[in-house]
């Protein structure tokens, strides 16, 4: 006679519902949690900062427009929305406060400087 090899057993069909429902939304629930502290923390912490320096903004300060516009706050609106800078001697510039991307500080240029 032939051996032949033992019947296989059929695999289980279904299994326990909840096991497989967890199974397959804890890898989304990890991908989630990961995006929320890779991507959105650190955006409020840098909104938080930007809101901070734009509050902080007085007269004299050198600031940089987000349009890359190097001037001198010369005036702050009594609502504190809109700040004026001077460009130059003669050229005033009012603009949002939230124009405002960067500040340089309290630095004059030298007025000995002759221009090219």
């Amino acid at each position: 006679m032939i051996a032949q090899p033992a019947p296989q057993a059929a695999p289980a069909q279904g299994g326990n519902p909840t096991t497989e429902i967890w199974g397959m939304f804890v890898p989304m629930i990890i991908v989630v949690g990961l995006f929320y502290f890779l991507m959105v923390v650190p955006q409020r912490k840098e909104q938080a900062k930007r809101d901070a320096l734009i509050k902080a903004l007085k007269k004299n300060d050198r600031v940089v427009t987000i349009g890359g516009m190097i001037g001198h706050v010369a005036n702050i609106s009594a609502d504190g929305k809109e700040i004026t800078l001077k460009f130059g001697d003669n050229v005033r510039i009012p603009f949002r406060r939230s124009a405002i991307h960067e500040v340089l500080g309290e630095e004059v240029p030298p007025t000995d400087a002759k221009p090219v």
